[in-house]
Order: C-alpha cells, then structure tokens, then sequence
C-alpha cells in the first residue's frame, strides 16, 4: 500500500487533536490583561503541547515521504503513536488546569516519554520494511531539497 491514505489519515487525526486541544481552552471573564493570569498555565501548556504535536507531524511527514510503500506493521505502529497523541488534550487540559501540579505532571511526561517510544518504533518498523540504507538515502535527498 501506498503511504498517501496512512498520510492523510494521520493529517486528519493530528489536526483534530490540535483543534480539541485548542477548544479545551476558554476566554476568562474579564476584560483587562489581568484576567489572563488565571489562564495562564492552561495557555502555557497549550502552547507546549502544540509544539510537540507540530515536532510529531514534521517528522512524521518526513518519515512517511521517504517510505516506499507501507505494511500492516506499520499501519499498526502508526495507530500507536496515535493512540499516544490523542491523549495529549487531556494530558494538556489537566495539566494546565491543575497549575502543574504532581499527578497532573507525572501524567503529562508519561504520555510524552508514551508517543516518544511509539514514534521510535514507528521508525523501526519502517526501517525493518525498506532497508535502512534506503531510508538514510532518501532523508538526506530530502533534507537536500
């Protein structure tokens, strides 16, 4: 199978993860600069979370561009990392509501270190499908452009 629907299934999911994230977060009451300090971790956390996601989709992207073609190991590493991406709105919106607090924080890194360890097998599956002199040839062509 071509990478293009594994592609864009995983666009899809990434940009729906973003947007739920961005909709757990709500307008303070006030009007003035000082009704944001409440708020203030939950953007912080916000912001940190869309940057992982941002780091996961570029890679991810360059990663599924120097693929051939993609197996069931793949589709199934691929659904992994995800499952560990769609927790990150509520790792996020419990992390920034509760002002960093222990649990909240422990659940935050575990779900990082989580889709960490699923990307790493991610990229291991399709080194294991292509050869990984294929893959280093084609990162370094694309790196090139």
């Amino acid at each position: 199978m071509k990478t293009g629907r594994l592609e864009a299934f995983s666009d899809g999911v990434l940009a729906i993860i973003i947007t739920i994230m961005v909709l757990g977060m709500s307008a303070p009451e006030g009007y003035t600069f000082e009704a944001l300090k409440p708020i203030l971790p939950v953007f912080l956390t916000y912001v940190l979370s869309f940057i992982y996601v941002g780091i996961y989709w570029n890679n991810h992207h360059h990663l599924l561009h120097a693929v051939n073609k993609v197996n069931g190991k793949i589709l199934w590493a691929n659904l992994n990392l995800l499952f560990w991406l769609s927790l990150f709105p509520f790792a996020t919106d419990w992390l920034g509501k509760n002002h960093f607090e222990d649990n909240p924080t422990a659940i935050y890194g575990m779900v990082l270190l989580m889709a960490a360890i699923a990307f790493k097998i991610l990229v291991h599956c399709v080194i294991q499908n292509e050869g990984k002199n294929q893959i280093s040839e084609r990162c370094i062509a694309q790196i090139n452009e």
